[in-house]
Formats: C-alpha cells, structure tokens, sequence
C-alpha cells in the first residue's frame, strides 16, 4: 500500500493506492474508545436504514444491511457489540484483556484493537470521487469493517446507477465531515464525477 500525504486546513489527508491501482482519499479519525462508540452508535443508531456494512477484502466484499434500529449496543472486554436482536457483530475497540482465568497476551490484545480508522472516498479512473464510508483497521492493517455511505450515484434502495445525482445522498457524508473533521461546508470535489463507475 503506497501512501503519499499532503496537508489540508487542520486536516490530514492521504491518498492510498490500493493494490489494484484505485485511489482512496483517507481522512483519520480518532481511534480512542469513546470517539469510536460515538461514531458507530450514532451510524448504527441514526442511519442505520441508510448505511451497507461489512468487511471489503481481497476477495471477498460482505455488503450487508442493518434489519432493524440496534436493539443493544454496549462496550465490554474492549469488544463493541451492536445487536438487531439475535443478530450482532462485535468489533475490539478497546483494551482487551481477557478474564483473569484466560488472560489475553498483550501482543495479541494490541493485535485484536482498532488501530487506524477512516472517513475515505474513492476515486475512478479519472480522478474523482465515487464512493464514500468509513473504515477500520485492527493493529496488524486488517480490515474490521467497511461501512458504506449513502452514494449519490446510487439508488438508495435498489443501488441502481442513477441517470442524474442525487447530491442529497451526500448528507451524511457532510455531517460526518463536520463532526469529525471540522470541514462544515461540503467540499465541491465530491459532486465532480460527472457519471458513476467503478475504480
């Protein structure tokens, strides 16, 4: 993974080259407990109808939907669990250590927590953006998940290509901005691609 940062107003951007060529832009985020509750109850709390998630890896893209508002989300063990009823996934996002029975070595605890995490947008061929989320990253550079944002590309039900954008897709793009980043007005670079297509 090639990584070349340049300096933005208070914001650091990267721009990754992933191993097939496409461009991602990355925004860090904090990856501190409390900043990654926040993040992720309010997602999964507020946009939960909005939102597509799951792990994007080579060879494998997990593109799941959220059947209900959360029915449970609680921090313990370091571990995350947001639960839609029997359904639920858990993610390390905090100290982890096991129980005192079975404790956790430290390097497999450091291991298991998020260690990087990231609004992104991705760009196509012609150097603009056309897809937008989130992603976390555990302290090896695995991927935990991949929560895709609303794409005014897109069809928000069907994810259909649109023949015109819808720029109100980008709300919570924007809003995310904001909280995170400090960036209170939408940034004109998003709505550039004229058309949708893949990396």
């Amino acid at each position: 993974m090639n990584i070349a940062a340049q300096k933005l107003p208070e914001v650091l951007l990267e721009r990754i080259t992933e191993p097939d060529g496409s461009i991602v832009e990355a925004f860090q985020l904090p990856t501190d407990v409390d900043s990654l509750k926040e993040l992720l109850t309010d997602l999964f709390t507020n946009h939960w109808q909005e939102i597509t998630f799951g792990p994007i890896i080579q060879g494998a893209a997990w593109e799941m939907q959220a059947p209900c508002a959360p029915t449970h989300i609680g921090v313990l063990g370091g571990y995350l669990t947001i639960a839609f009823g029997a359904p639920h996934f858990h993610i390390c996002i905090g100290h982890h250590k096991g129980v005192p029975k079975y404790p956790v070595p430290e390097a497999l605890a450091k291991h298991r927590r998020t260690s990087r995490a990231e609004l992104y947008r991705q760009l196509d061929r012609d150097a603009h953006p056309v897809s937008w989320g989130i992603r976390m990253f555990n302290g090896k550079n695995e991927q935990q998940i991949t929560i895709l944002l609303p794409n005014p590309y897109l069809s928000a039900t069907t994810e259909k290509v649109l023949k015109k954008p819808e720029w109100s897709h980008l709300a919570l793009w924007d809003k995310l901005r904001a909280r995170w980043l400090g960036l209170d007005q939408p940034d004109p670079f998003d709505r550039s691609a004229g058309r949708f297509r893949h990396a």
